[in-house]
């Protein structure tokens, strides 16, 4: 797709150029990888927006993975970036790479080179990096962050993975359902109409369906089709997501477990980001980001208190950020000094114990599913026989 880039070239030079790229940012950062202060991007045709987006992606943790082994290999920093970026295909990896070379090779520090392009680099990993920069050892940094990156990707994948055949199952009984109401029950509908015979009462309320759709199929498919498309729009808006959030929180047993799994990724957080030497009140300032407004709010008040001087444990639990063990494991981190080590400990906790309700869930959810689906598509099938049945008794 080509994008009109319109740009400062020096303090009084503007300049207008056209750049292939997948997307604005793409467009953006070729324009400044070129040494321009870009002051507007837009479509050369603005229905590119919409037929579709950049095919490549920027994937950062193969991006670390390779910065670390071309690290380990004895190449400093600017050489393993150079190499990354002339050995890359992708054309979004390629902007990024040559963004990331250009300022490397202006004097720029990595941290800031990396802060330039926050859509591809999170703040954390940028924070892990400035840190890093004092000692000197980047790799550590970098090598930490892939290992958090790589834990928190896979308290997600369990999350998905147990969603996915869940998911699959209501989709095909939905379309099963559908498929007996829509078109099999109109059908019987006609057949008894024929005969005459006095049908049972849930019988006829099913019939009364299928002839209701017949006389009406288009208005009652129209009706349908508007009704789920104001779910997907509803679902779409913030405030209804939020609205929805808070209810799941108020669940008995889903909260606990939305809070077990949201307290896990800010432990891991946390850790990660105390081994890389980032103070803890800057830590909790940074990890917060990762709770929900029902946590968010206590972790404030709880760092408050830290900072008031209350020891991390007590301002933890005060404010629910802990449970029974998680609190003593910070207890003996405050008194041992290994507060970052406690804190991964912590983590690892909420996963196992995350893992462990996701697996007992699934074995109990998808044969309870199964089951009601099952006797949904019975009934059904049950309350349109039931008279066929009856009358073969007659025929008797």
């Amino acid at each position: 797709m080509k994008f009109s880039v319109k740009a400062l070239r020096s303090a009084s030079e503007v300049v207008h150029l056209t750049v292939e790229a997948g997307d604005l940012q793409e467009a953006r950062r070729a324009a400044v990888s070129q040494g321009l202060s870009v002051l507007s991007v837009k479509a050369s045709n603005p229905l590119t927006l919409w037929l579709g987006k950049s095919r490549t992606k920027f994937a950062l943790d193969l991006f670390i993975q390779q910065l670390v082994s071309l690290l380990d290999a004895g190449l400093s920093l600017v050489e393993a970036i150079e190499l990354l970026a002339e050995k890359e295909q992708g054309r979004g990896a390629v902007v990024a790479l040559g963004a990331l070379k250009t300022e490397l090779h202006r004097g720029r520090s990595f941290s800031d080179a990396l802060e330039m392009q926050p859509a591809l680099f999170p703040p954390l990993f940028v924070a892990s990096v400035r840190v890093a920069e004092r000692s000197g050892d980047i790799r550590e940094a970098v090598t930490r962050f892939l290992d958090y990156h790589n834990q928190l990707g896979a308290i997600k994948r369990k999350v998905v993975a147990a969603s996915v055949y869940p998911v699959m199952l209501m989709s095909v009984g939905v379309l099963v359902t559908a498929f007996m109401l829509l078109y099999v029950v109109p059908k019987f509908s006609r057949i008894y109409d024929e005969i005459g015979t006095d049908l049972p009462f849930l019988t006829r309320l099913v019939i009364g369906w299928g002839q209701m759709l017949e006389a009406h199929a288009a208005v009652t498919l129209g009706s349908i089709a508007a009704v789920v498309s104001a779910i997907a729009f509803a679902l779409s808006r913030p405030a209804v997501r939020a609205w929805i959030g808070r209810q799941l929180w108020k669940t008995p047993g889903v909260g606990e477990r939305l809070r077990v799994y949201e307290l896990a990724r800010f432990y891991r957080t946390m850790g990660m980001l105390l081994k890389s030497g980032i103070p803890l009140p800057t830590a909790l300032d940074m990890a917060g980001g990762l709770l929900s407004p029902v946590l968010r709010g206590g972790l404030v008040q709880a760092a408050r208190e830290i900072r008031e001087g209350q020891p991390v444990s007590r301002a933890f639990h005060t404010q629910g950020l802990t449970t029974q063990v998680s609190h003593r494991l910070l207890a003996v981190g405050e008194r041992t000094g290994r507060m970052a080590h406690m804190v991964d400990r912590i983590a690892l906790f909420y996963e196992d114990e995350l893992a462990r309700w996701i697996d007992w869930f699934t074995r109990l959810f998808e044969p309870i599913l199964m089951v009601m689906i099952g006797a949904l598509v019975g009934l059904i099938v049950v309350l349109l026989y039931l008279p066929i049945f009856e009358l073969a008794e007659q025929v008797k």
